[in-house]
């Protein structure tokens, strides 16, 4: 494969992640606001999203903090919402497992709801591509997210205070999964799986730290399994 190749795939990758650049800025502006409310520092907000990098559970432990957990209550919540990228890594073995070892720590850092379905999406729709495209593609989709997340959360600790509250920054997180997942939803297994997710999630919506969520996601792949094997 030419250099020139993989180049127009991290391309490809690098506009296929370019619009969720519009819902990362309000939600990573929400998380600077939220963090500077619970009281970090801005070298404290920085080095926390920095190293995560995944709002949800960014959210769901500075909330802990805020209620006074304990460390260990803390690092139990952050894990329970991230659970789910054991799953995405999972998903990705079969595509990427085959990388070097640096280029699939780089997947795992930079692994996070946009960059996973995204390039799983690319990868079902493109099944020659090969393994250096696939990894290109993936830094492409990560390239104008990372660094916007980030900044934005720099942003919001800084002028946070100045943000009216009718500007309504929590809107960002349903709409980032309603445009990456809708377009996903092809197969009468995929109905069936997002459906049984929302009842479920809806169901248990009152346990803590997101408990709910995962069993949600638990039974719907389930459900999804199921139902793939029946048509």
């Amino acid at each position: 494969m030419t250099a020139a190749t993989e180049k127009s795939v991290y391309l490809r990758g690098l506009r296929a992640g370019a619009p969720f650049v519009i819902v990362v800025v309000p939600f990573s502006l929400l998380f600077g606001v939220a963090a500077t409310d619970a009281g970090l520092t801005l070298g404290q907000a920085m080095g926390f999203t920095v190293l995560v990098i995944a709002g949800a559970s960014q959210f769901a432990a500075l909330q802990m903090m805020v209620d006074q957990a304990g460390i260990a209550f803390v690092l139990l919540a952050a894990l329970a919402v991230n659970l789910r990228m054991a799953m995405y890594s999972a998903a990705l073995v079969p595509h990427i497992g085959a990388a070097p070892l640096w280029q699939r720590a780089c997947v795992a850092y930079l692994l996070f709801d946009q960059t996973y379905l995204a390039s799983v999406k690319a990868y079902e729709e493109e099944p020659d591509l090969t393994l250096r495209q696939k990894v290109a593609f993936f830094f492409g989709v990560a390239t104008p997210i990372t660094p916007v997340w980030c900044a934005m959360t720099a942003v919001g600790v800084l002028v946070g205070a100045t943000i009216p509250e009718a500007a309504a920054l929590d809107f960002a997180l349903p709409i980032t999964f309603l445009a990456m997942v809708a377009p996903m939803l092809r197969t009468s297994a995929h109905l069936a799986a997002a459906a049984t997710s929302v009842v479920v999630a809806l169901a248990l919506s009152g346990l803590p730290s997101g408990f709910g969520l995962l069993i949600a996601a638990a039974c719907a792949m389930a459900v999804g399994v199921l139902v793939e094997d029946r048509v």
